[in-house]
């Protein structure tokens, strides 16, 4: 079985801040799978990562004398993965001279010894910023989708559930999934732009409108009279309701009641009060500049939709407004009238009177509460991660 290592460079583990905060870059989730479950359909193997060393402890990098070394934001696809599976001991493949992927020892890898390098046969594509996890979820959403329902049968769909658009692909593929103990009663389903999945034990409850690319994965619900526009990705255990446009939710977290969001990435444990509204367009329509954790300072990003991006374990209260491309970092507490400034730093708590640390006793008194309602606990290597973070907090504001 091969030796796969998934490696965060430096660069990038600082560019998805604050997502990247908490998880490796391969556990971003994007389409209806993370970048490492794909790898993992794709390419079988026994998998690790290499990341910043104060995650090693809940994320060990597993070696072994012949490695295949892949960049952790590497989006995979058949090509990309049928070239990287024929790499010989010692070659690697590069992308405008950066190594993507090598196989090796870990000191070739790590001292830049290669006896060949290989171009890419096809231009990879990657998460190189914190947008490009919506701007690409729905070409994800539907290659997964193939990639998870090849060769399975659906659930049928309940006749109280009304189908807009062509029920199938062109190849006769159904173009809507049901895993089993899913349920789905009286909602509207509109496929015209792509596919629609429903994980195991999932609902969608009735009067909910829903617009492809749409995927809930396990034991997501979907509450009464939602509206939902594609690309949109509700990661495990999320709870949704209100409006959602173009959102994706890594897990565990709750939009539970009305309000909009779009054009947003909601990392895990997170939660947004009743009535939560979260701009994604500037009243001049003018570009976009968002918060960049490597500079420290807003950068442009050449779009014109962009909402909220969410660290995991924050929180909003009921009626909380946030400004065009708003960035959250983790454990962060916003309540309060008024438009928070667009960047708020890990641990903070307040609005637009002011922020105030969140001491971490504090943050794991809440953080374990919420868990607990999802069977879930806070282990001792997630406080090792979290007091790293709030050690770093500072230096990043």
């Amino acid at each position: 079985m091969k030796n796969i290592i998934l490696f965060d460079t430096p660069q990038q583990h600082l560019e998805l801040l604050p997502l990247a905060f908490t998880r490796p870059v391969a556990d971003i989730r994007v389409g209806i799978l993370t970048l490492r479950e794909k790898w993992e359909r794709l390419l079988p193997g026994s998998y690790s990562y290499i990341t910043p060393e104060y995650m090693a402890g809940k994320y060990p990098a597993v070696i072994a004398p012949d490695n295949l070394f892949i960049a952790g934001h590497l989006i995979p696809d058949d090509t990309l993965v049928a070239q990287i599976d024929r790499l010989q001991p010692g070659e690697a493949l590069v992308d405008q001279d950066t190594v993507i992927a090598f196989r090796g020892s870990e000191t070739d890898f790590r001292e830049g010894r290669h006896t060949a390098t290989l171009a890419c046969e096809q231009e990879p594509r990657y998460i190189h910023h914190l947008y490009d996890i919506f701007l690409l979820n729905g070409e994800c959403l539907e290659a997964d989708f193939k990639l998870i329902t090849r060769g399975r049968t659906s659930q049928p769909l309940s006749p109280s559930n009304r189908v807009i658009g062509d029920p199938c692909f062109a190849d006769g593929t159904p173009k809507i999934f049901i895993e089993p103990e899913a349920k789905a009663e009286c909602a509207i389903f509109n496929v015209t732009n792509g596919p629609i999945y429903l994980g195991a034990d999932s609902e969608v409850m009735e009067g909910s409108c829903i617009r492809a690319p749409f995927a809930a994965c396990e034991h997501v619900f979907v509450n009464m009279g939602t509206k939902i526009y594609g690309a949109t990705t509700l990661g495990p255990y999320c709870k949704v309701g209100g409006e959602l446009n173009n959102v994706v939710m890594f897990g565990f977290s709750n939009k539970a009641h009305d309000g909009f969001l779009g054009n947003a990435v909601i990392g895990e444990w997170c939660n947004l009060g009743a009535g939560a509204v979260a701009s994604n367009l500037k009243n001049d329509y003018s570009e976009i500049k968002l918060w960049n954790y490597p500079t420290r300072r807003f950068l442009r990003t050449h779009l014109q939709f962009c909402g909220l991006i969410m660290g995991d374990h924050s929180k909003a209260g009921i009626n909380t407004m946030f400004n065009t491309a708003t960035v959250i970092g983790v454990g962060v507490n916003i309540h309060g009238a008024g438009f928070p400034r667009n960047f708020v730093a890990s641990f903070s708590e307040g609005g637009t009177a002011g922020f105030t640390d969140v001491q971490l006793p504090k943050f794991y008194a809440i953080a374990e509460k919420m868990m607990a309602r999802r069977g879930r606990s806070l282990t001792e290597a997630d406080k090792t991660i979290f007091e790293a973070i709030y050690n770093q907090a500072e230096q990043l504001k």
